[in-house]
């Protein structure tokens, strides 16, 4: 292998990552003046970007605080987003064609149902900016020096040393390997003598396994509107059964909340009494079935699913309170007990990260290493499904570039 030097005054920082943060960050350290390259170990920049909401990437939430994100400091994701609010994002793609259009719960998307042409307002950006992108790009090491930093890279099969007065880590976590997720910025972190909080794949549908595994396997394709909590946090959105276990809206989000061990709850007619349901049915149709009526609130498949737990072959007059509670229990506090989740290659994000106390919330620098920053995914800030966790990394990106 060969070696080259490209001069320290080349870059006032080097990217390490081409995703939402680090592309944010280039773009608004362009318009400070300031010279950036990223590095992409991929062979294009912004890959979650493009196969994030099925193609057409949910770019931000309307509703988007520091409240719907999780952290070991609930707090320190505020200065960020303020500095950087929704509104910020909004028109900063609207000034570059992007008009967004709502979906459910504030999600914000593409008129186009294009990601490709987000990503698209960045790398023309970038070129008009002067602000270099090299992709195909593996970073080996990154060490500080007298003046800045020192990063190795591996490029065209050549090591080449890079240096520059600062550098971001915008790496990413660890969520999907086959798109190029390492745990490269965590390993920079602890090198440079960083703590790391634990991480956990998060927004990742929860496996059931045992004796339990063939009764999902049946239902398997059933979506259904539905309440889902435990003692951390309430979602209503759908749940989708399928023959490995539980996914759906709902069950990614509290899979953010969920640890090995314990039990959710779903409520399967979120807003409604089953009981008041049922009582008012049997004073017009007494003679009804349980499950013929149950058939008329969920899928027919979904009622027979539930014969093992209800006395489906009798009338709805001849129910008594006994039977009545137990199937308010069933269908309102319906438990579960995963076996475990997808795994990182079908997580869209990761809880844990670099540990919040190691950063200034104000500036995104390391306070142990000046002039190293850290955004994005890497850093110990998850945000729920809907565009929260690209506000984070927009906001990140925009607060690391005013302070390089």
């Amino acid at each position: 292998m060969t070696a080259n030097l490209t001069k320290q005054s080349t870059f006032d920082a080097i990217i390490i990552g081409g995703g939402a943060c680090g592309l944010m960050c280039a773009v608004q350290a362009g318009f400070l003046g300031k010279q950036t390259l990223v590095l992409e170990k991929n062979d294009k920049v912004g890959a979650k970007i493009l196969i994030s909401g099925g193609g057409r990437c949910n770019y931000t939430n309307l509703y988007a605080t520091h409240k719907q994100f999780i952290s070991q400091n609930e707090h320190f994701s505020r200065s960020a987003l303020a500095q950087w609010t929704v509104d910020d994002t909004i028109n900063f793609f609207e000034t570059y064609g992007i008009e967004g259009k709502e979906k459910t719960l504030g999600q914000l998307f593409p008129v186009s149902d294009k990601a490709k042409d987000v990503v698209n307002v960045f790398t023309n950006l970038c070129n008009d900016l002067g602000q270099e992108i090299w992709c195909d790009t593996e970073v080996t090491a990154v060490e500080q020096t007298d003046s800045g930093f020192k990063v190795t890279i591996l490029r065209n099969g050549n090591e080449q040393i890079l240096l520059a007065a600062k550098v971001v880590i915008a790496s990413g976590g660890l969520p999907i390997q086959k798109m190029g997720a390492t745990d490269f910025g965590l390993r920079v972190a602890r090198k440079f003598g960083m703590n790391v909080t634990e991480t956990s794949p998060a927004l990742v549908p929860l496996t059931i396994t045992g004796k339990d595994q063939a009764w999902y396997e049946q239902l398997s394709g059933n979506s259904i509107f539905c309440r889902v909590w435990n003692d951390r946090a309430s979602f209503e959105e759908n749940i989708l059964f399928t023959h490995w276990g539980l996914s759906g809206p709902a069950i990614l989000q509290i899979s953010s909340y969920w640890k090995p061990g314990e039990h959710i709850y779903i409520d399967l007619l979120p807003g409604k009494d089953i009981i008041e349901l049922i009582l008012q049915e049997r004073e017009q149709n007494g003679k009804k079935m349980l499950l013929a009526y149950l058939s008329g609130l969920f899928t027919r498949k979904f009622a027979e699913a539930l014969v093992d737990y209800i006395p489906a072959d009798k009338n709805l007059a001849s129910l008594t309170k006994t039977e009545l509670e137990n199937i308010s229990i069933l269908l309102h506090e319906f438990k579960v007990k995963p076996a475990g989740t997808k795994g990182y290659d079908k997580a869209e994000v990761m809880t844990g990260g670099v540990d919040t106390n190691e950063l200034s919330s104000k500036t995104l620098e390391s306070k142990k290493v000046p002039g190293m920053f850290f955004g994005g995914e890497c850093v110990d800030v998850t945000g729920w499904l809907g565009g929260y966790n690209f506000q984070w990394a927009w906001a990140s990106g925009f607060v690391i570039a005013q302070n390089l």
